[in-house]
């Protein structure tokens, strides 16, 4: 979908130059506005307030007029791949983390933002938060909110059972003895359950899953005891498989726990608050020794970057600077995509009273843990985890052994990951 403001003849005077003949009449030049362009992907909300805020940002800049691309995530990242290996990509675009890894390994394939900074306002990002932009030294892109898998727990169903909310890995698996498959204490699907696991196996061992650059670190031994920690959880009632994960059994107290992304708190849990349970970010999981947030990463949520090939960087730079870091987009925005990360941003939304509610405490439950580390891109390989998934169900299902179905999935993911490590 497109849309493009149209501009009349006549425009605001601080679009015009103005001359004066001798005999003192005045002659008018008409200049065009600069056109740029924008995309993102979203729902039918993101895209509502979005466009109102472009057009918010067209009436404070005259002078420049703003192309705007909208879609579903579906078929978004296709769109990209063509764009950015064709030079079509937008002069300001919604991006995904792991694109920076795809379409600029070496640092070249976005606009350096380092070049506007005079035009961006950086000073409310920490270092922390731009690092996740930076490539061999080139700041590709600003993140917009910051992301991490969070434990949502139904304290309602927990108080019923008399049970604290779970703080050890052990905490479910006492909690499902007395629960006994009347509700889970946790749920999810195969995404975050493989974080879970992921994040129990590097408390006990000491080690990192992968790198940063993608490098594996864990051997065939460490996938044995990820297969049997998930058949553990499924086996002894602390979750059921990730195929059956039902999100409307999280409203209706079911599952009395799920784990989702921070930007997910609302959608997955705000139908249960309506329902009037409780809902809490518990802490995460830790191993006897270990502590709390060990194992578990932060990603940005989402990110604008500039196109390398944008004709007019200055104006670009204005729109994303207006997207991040504007009162505008803030009180349009609120915290959709999102607790922001711009400092001016989060102190609108705190004087506006919109940093409440379940989103909001599980950013800050994320801002406890200063171990959270940050996540690989490699991390989130699709065919990765669903190849680990099939081989959990092998185990589960004593069609394989745990044994032998470690060696399997870790020359999977090795080949994957050009990695060596035995």
């Amino acid at each position: 979908m497109n849309r493009k403001l149209a501009f009349g003849l006549i425009i605001p005077m601080a679009a015009l130059m103005c001359a004066c003949s001798e005999e003192g009449s005045e002659v008018t030049e008409i200049i065009d506005p600069v056109e740029i362009s924008f995309s993102w992907w979203g729902n039918d909300a993101r895209h509502e307030y979005t466009i109102e805020a472009i057009s918010q940002f067209e009436e404070l800049h005259p002078e420049i007029s703003v192309t705007c691309n909208y879609t579903e995530w579906s078929g978004y990242q296709t769109r990209s791949d063509i764009e950015m290996n064709s030079g079509t990509e937008a002069d300001v675009m919604q991006i995904n983390y792991a694109w920076i890894e795809q379409y600029s390994p070496n640092g070249d394939g976005y606009y350096d933002l380092n070049k506007v900074k005079d035009t961006i306002d950086l000073s409310g990002f920490d270092d922390y938060s731009l690092s996740f932009g930076m490539k061999n030294g080139k700041l590709n892109a600003l993140p917009i909110a910051m992301n991490t898998n969070t434990v949502y727990i139904n304290k309602t169903i927990y108080d019923q059972y008399g049970l604290d909310l779970p703080k050890t890995w052990e905490d479910y698996f006492d909690a499902a003895k007395v629960m006994k498959k009347e509700s889970y204490p946790i749920s999810m699907n195969a995404k975050p359950a493989f974080f879970f696991v992921t994040a129990y196996v590097e408390q006990l061992t000491g080690k990192r899953f992968m790198e940063e650059d993608g490098t594996l670190n864990f051997n065939a031994a460490d996938f044995k005891t990820m297969l049997e920690f998930y058949c553990r959880l499924i086996d002894e009632g602390v979750m059921p498989q990730v195929e059956y994960f039902d999100r409307a059994n999280i409203d209706n107290g079911t599952y009395a726990g799920t784990l989702a992304w921070i930007s997910d708190g609302t959608s997955y849990c705000g139908s249960a608050a309506d329902n009037g349970y409780e809902i809490a970010a518990a802490d995460y999981p830790a191993a006897e020794g270990a502590e709390s947030g060990d194992g578990w990463y932060a990603k940005p949520a989402t990110m604008y970057a500039m196109s390398k090939n944008t004709a007019h960087p200055e104006e670009a730079a204005m729109l994303m600077d207006f997207l991040l870091n504007s009162t505008q987009m803030a009180n349009l925005q609120g915290t959709e995509k999102g607790i922001p990360i711009s400092e001016s941003a989060r102190k609108t939304l705190d004087e506006n009273g919109q940093l409440t509610g379940i989103q909001y405490e599980a950013y800050e439950k994320m801002e406890e843990y200063e171990s959270l580390e940050v996540l690989s891109p490699y991390f989130e390989n699709d065919d990765l985890i669903d190849a680990f998934r099939e081989s959990c169900n092998l185990v589960l299902f004593d069609k394989r052994t745990a044994s032998a179905e470690s060696y399997t999935i870790y020359e999977t993911f090795a080949e994957a990951l050009n990695s060596t490590e035995e």
